[in-house]
C-alpha cells in the first residue's frame, strides 16, 4: 500500500499491519505517534529532551514488541502507549529525585520576529516550570488532557483510575497552574486591556 494511503488507516490497523510485516505501517505509524510521546514525556520529565527522547524510543520498542499480539478493541493505541511512557518517565522521575528538573531547555519555535519568539519561550519555560511544580499525577492529567488533548476516559484508562479522579487531579492542576502563573500576566504579555 503506498504511504500516503496510510495517513487515513487507524493507530490500531497499522499496529497490526505492523505485526503482520508491514514495514510502511510500522514508518507511518512511527511519524504520528513519536512527536506525541515524545512531547508528553519531555513535559512529564521537566523539559528534558535526552530523557524524552530516551523514553520515547523505548516505550515505541515496546510498542512494536507488543504488534504481533496486539488484541484488536481492547485498548487505543495510543492509550496504551501514553501509559508506557507515564509509567517510563515516573521511574526515571524516581530515580532521579533530589536532581534539579528546573534546567529547561528553551524549545524550539518558528519565530515569526524575535521579540515573538523570546515571548513565546518565556511563556512555555514559565508554563513547563508551573507544570513541574505540581505533585506528578496532577502534572500527568493536565498534560494528557490539556496538551496531549486525551478524553477524560482516555486519561483515567492511562493513570488507571476513574473518571472522577482525573476531572478532580485536572482541576486541582490547572488551579495550581492559575495561581502560579497569576502574578506574571504582565511579565509574559499578557493583558487584560
Amino acid at each position: 500500500m503506498p504511504f500516503d494511503a496510510l495517513n487515513d488507516v487507524s493507530d490500531e490497523a497499522l499496529l497490526v499491519a505492523y505485526g503482520n510485516g508491514d514495514a510502511e505501517a510500522a514508518r507511518a505509524l512511527t511519524l504520528r505517534l513519536t512527536p506525541k510521546v515524545l512531547g508528553f514525556a519531555a513535559r512529564m520529565l521537566g523539559g528534558d529532551r535526552a530523557e524524552a527522547e530516551d523514553v520515547a524510543q523505548e516505550a515505541m520498542l515496546r510498542l512494536w514488541r507488543q504488534a504481533p499480539s496486539w488484541r484488536q478493541g481492547e485498548a487505543k493505541v495510543t492509550t496504551w502507549l501514553y501509559r508506557v511512557v507515564a509509567n517510563l518517565c515516573t521511574d526515571r522521575l524516581r530515580k532521579a529525585s533530589g536532581v534539579a528538573l528546573d534546567a529547561v531547555p528553551e524549545p524550539e519555535d518558528d519565530r515569526p520576529s524575535a521579540a515573538e519568539g523570546l515571548q513565546q519561550a518565556a511563556r512555555a519555560a514559565a508554563l513547563d516550570r508551573a507544570l513541574a511544580d505540581l505533585p506528578e499525577r496532577q502534572r500527568q492529567a493536565v498534560v494528557l488532557r490539556h496538551i496531549e488533548g486525551l478524553s477524560n476516559p482516555e486519561i483515567a484508562a492511562v493513570m488507571d483510575i476513574g473518571v472522577e479522579a482525573v476531572e478532580s487531579l485536572t482541576a486541582r492542576g490547572k488551579r495550581a497552574l492559575a495561581k502560579a502563573l497569576a502574578g506574571r500576566r504582565e511579565e509574559l504579555g499578557y493583558d487584560d486591556g
